[in-house]
Order: C-alpha cells, then sequence, then structure tokens
C-alpha cells in the first residue's frame, strides 16, 4: 500500500474494510527515512509536561511531514492531554498547525475542547531548543485502598451501578437504569447520585470514604467535559463541576475520589492479577480507555482514545461530534459495528437505537451468521495493527477489552483474530502484550468495588 509517497505493508486487511490505513504501521514507514529532527512537548495543568523526539523527512515529502506531524499531537492531545504545543524544528509546519487548531481552523472542535477542560485556550507555538521545556511527568498512585466502610459508584451511560463494600467485600450492589445523557436538568443527576450513594450508605454501619467511577475528563473531582452531562446547558456548567463532591457532602464529611472510568477499569485489571501496565479499552457506545503503569499508577493523562487518530485513509468515516475523520470511536465501539454492517449485506433497522443495531448483529453472531463474524474479524484486525500505534505511547503487558461489542461470541472472535494478527505481523508485540478479556476473578473485582477503593483513608 503507499499514502503520501510512503509505501508499507500490512498483510492482513480489514475483511470489510481493505482501504484502512493503520496510523502506527504506517508511522514507523515514515520514520525509516526521516533525518530531520523535531521534538514536540504538551504542558498541562500543574507545569506537567510530555516531551516527545521525532523526526520528519525532506522537503521532498512536505505533505507527508505535515499529515504525520499534525496526527501525531493530535494523538497527544487527546491521549496526554494539554493546553499548549511547543513545536521544535520546524516552525512552518507549527505554524500550520496552530491555524488549524484555532477557534476557526479545521481542527476547531479540539481548541474547544481543551479550553473546556483547562479553562484556556490552546496554544501551538515554534521554539528554539533554547526555549524548549524539559519534560515533567508525574505518575500518581490511584486506589487500592480497602480498609473500612466504602461506597463505590460507578456512572455509566445508561445505567449507574453502586456497591457497599466492607473491607474490601462488596455486602450489597445495585444496577439502577437512568438517562443522564438526555436530560438537560443538572438536579436529575445530582438526585439519581445521591438516591444510589444514600442506598448503599444504608447497607453499612458507617461511611467512612467514597469512590467514584465515572466516563469523561476531570480535574480533581470535576468533571470538565463528560457525555453523562452532554445536555446541561452550558449556563449550569459550574453544577455540573461540582456535582460530586456536593453529592458526597450529603453523606457526611468522608474523602471522596473521582476518576475516569477507563483507568478504574485498567486499575481494577491490576487489583485482580497484581501486574501493571494494563491498558484497558471499553467498546461499548464510544471507545473508553484507561492504564496503570507497572507499579498500578496512573501518568495523568486524559487517555481520550476515542477521539484520537487511527486510519489515515481519505475515506474513513467521519465522526459526527468531533468532525474528524478515522478517530477511534469509529473502530472500537458499536459505532464501528454499525458502519461494517452494511458492508457485510446486513440491513438494520434504521430505526433501532445503536444499542438495538448492536444486540441485533450479536444475535447473527452468536447464531454463526458469517456476514456478522466478518465485522468481529475486521474489528480484531483494526485492533491488531492499532497496538502498533498505541504501544509507542503506552508501555503495554495486558491489553484488557471490555464492554458490549466485546460480548458474546463476537468478542471471542474479535480477541482471536487481533492474537492472530499479532502473531503473523508483529511476533514482537505478540511476545510482548496479552490481549484478553476479563477473567472471572477481575469481574468479581467490579468496577464499583475498585472505585470504593479510590479514596484514602
Amino acid at each position: 500500500m503507499e499514502y503520501l509517497g510512503i509505501e508499507f505493508d500490512i498483510k492482513n486487511k480489514p475483511v470489510l474494510d481493505p482501504g484502512f490505513i493503520p496510523f502506527g504501521v504506517w508511522m514507523k514507514e515514515y520514520l525509516k527515512e526521516a533525518d530531520h529532527p523535531i521534538k514536540i512537548a504538551v504542558e498541562r495543568e500543574d507545569g506537567l509536561i510530555s516531551v516527545r523526539e521525532s523526526a520528519i523527512r525532506t522537503d521532498d515529502f512536505a505533505e507527508a511531514n505535515l499529515r504525520y506531524v499534525e496526527r501525531l499531537i493530535k494523538f497527544e492531545l487527546w491521549s496526554i492531554g494539554g493546553f499548549r504545543v511547543y513545536i521544535c524544528g520546524a516552525d512552518d509546519i507549527a505554524e500550520k498547525i496552530a491555524q488549524a487548531y484555532s477557534p476557526d481552523g479545521e481542527r476547531s472542535f479540539d481548541y474547544g475542547f481543551v479550553g473546556d477542560v483547562y479553562e484556556k485556550p490552546l496554544e501551538v507555538l515554534a521554539v528554539t531548543e533554547a526555549d524548549f521545556p524539559a519534560e515533567h511527568e508525574s505518575a500518581k498512585q490511584i486506589g487500592g485502598h480497602m480498609d473500612g466502610c466504602r461506597i463505590g459508584f460507578d456512572a455509566g451511560g445508561s445505567d449507574r451501578k453502586v456497591s457497599a463494600v466492607i473491607d474490601g467485600e462488596a455486602v450489597y450492589s445495585e444496577e439502577v437504569v437512568w438517562y443522564p445523557k438526555v436530560t438537560e436538568d443538572p438536579t436529575y443527576h445530582f438526585d439519581e447520585i445521591v438516591t444510589a450513594f444514600k442506598t448503599a450508605a444504608s447497607k453499612m454501619p458507617r461511611v467512612d470514604a467514597i469512590g467514584v467511577s465515572s466516563a469523561g475528563t476531570f480535574v480533581g473531582n470535576s468533571p470538565m467535559v463528560a457525555s453523562l452531562f452532554i445536555k446541561v446547558p452550558r449556563e449550569r456548567r459550574e453544577e455540573v463541576k461540582s456535582i460530586y463532591d456536593r453529592a458526597g457532602e450529603e453523606i457526611g464529611d468522608v474523602p471522596l475520589v473521582v476518576a475516569n472510568d477507563g483507568d478504574v477499569t485498567a486499575l481494577a485489571g491490576f487489583m485482580s492479577t497484581g501486574q501493571g501496565d494494563i491498558l484497558g479499552i471499553a467498546m461499548g457506545t464510544s471507545e473508553a480507555v484507561g492504564y496503570v503503569n507497572a507499579e498500578g499508577n496512573v501518568l495523568g493523562w486524559i487517555n481520550e482514545l476515542a477521539f484520537a487518530p487511527v486510519d489515515l485513509s481519505p475515506d474513513a468515516m467521519q465522526d459526527e461530534w468531533s468532525t474528524d475523520s478515522g478517530v477511534g470511536c469509529k473502530y472500537f465501539s458499536q459505532d464501528a459495528v454499525i458502519k461494517l454492517a452494511p458492508h457485510a449485506n446486513i440491513i438494520l433497522n434504521p430505526d433501532d437505537t445503536p444499542a438495538e443495531k448492536l444486540k441485533a448483529v450479536q444475535a447473527l453472531a452468536n447464531a454463526g451468521n458469517e456476514d456478522a463474524l466478518d465485522i468481529y474479524r475486521s474489528i480484531g484486525c483494526y485492533l491488531a495493527h492499532t497496538l502498533v500505534l498505541y504501544s509507542s505511547f503506552y508501555e503495554i503487558e495486558t491489553l484488557l477489552v471490555l464492554g458490549r461489542v466485546a460480548s458474546g461470541d463476537g468478542g471471542d472472535l474479535l480477541i482471536s483474530e487481533c492474537n492472530r494478527i499479532l502473531r503473523e505481523e508483529y511476533p514482537e508485540l505478540a511476545d510482548q502484550i496479552t490481549v484478553t478479556l476479563p477473567d472471572e476473578k477481575m469481574r468479581r473485582v467490579g468496577q464499583s468495588v475498585a472505585a470504593a477503593s479510590l479514596p484514602e483513608l
């Protein structure tokens, strides 16, 4: 295959999407003849700075150079996070990226997202070597505290789960359907959260701590951007930012810690196995990702890989929300299943919800329908090639695949296909990374129980 003058080879193509151009595979080939050094740094809260040294090719590859650096920065903004990007060694490219990532630029969505998360505008700066910042990272311990009487709350998009946990054992758990994504009044969200807290509290002699697992991007306990509150008007944003802390005050003056649900998933894997370097990918409504390092600590990254690029194909599907094409949510979520269904000659009811469309495909897969199974083969192929990219940013020993998409026979096929392609095309990754579904031990730990372990007494 060839893209922007760079030839690369993949032996296994997604059977339903043969035009897929995996960013990580293309990037490795591009870098083989890149000899002009550049450096990129992204700065986020508290002076934390991530640095990546790389290179670009000669001016003959100007289009490829811009595409590589822009997609690299896009990936870093959505994996690491940050409000300021420093580029050293490519001033002309920096100027073009600054134009794209501006209020009126092609990547205005990204610009707005950064403003919502960090409450300051995104800057892209061309700097000299003398002005390039030094790296400053700070991994943080997350959870693993089991002592006392704890509430663990898991805020999902369609149901909310809560557990009462005493010394690491769940003495009560419940799941309740709720409708956070379609409700404008944050009072509804607040009342539902408080009800869950009080239900769990009633099952224990006291409450020592509260831990919350929630989708979204957080600064401290504040959801700065979260799909759960997508319908809440901007003028009521302050109510959302304080919602978990205010709900905790209804229970008492106890420690409360909120963490991204992807990180809590990775934490649950660490708690159940004692082994770190875990990347968790939940394939559900979207792609939710979390990571803990070898010590079971989080990096302090946002890990919003749903909007990070994975496919460079000019024909890649556009994400309706971010307006970008080839980003993770169209490859590792129920959207991927729905996207691929027509290519598998499966006609879905247009009046069904996305969740109902997924169930229809899963029913066909569980019945052995080869067209439906091709959808899962394709997603497994996407995942294998994308691990080339993900493993260049994260040290991964275990990849946990979770979520509704990974359930049933299709999920098993997705995993086996991913592992097969890793063995055939990337044996070094196959030796390094175990790609698996959660085992029964991890299921017993559970998301809400892992959430309960977040606060330290």
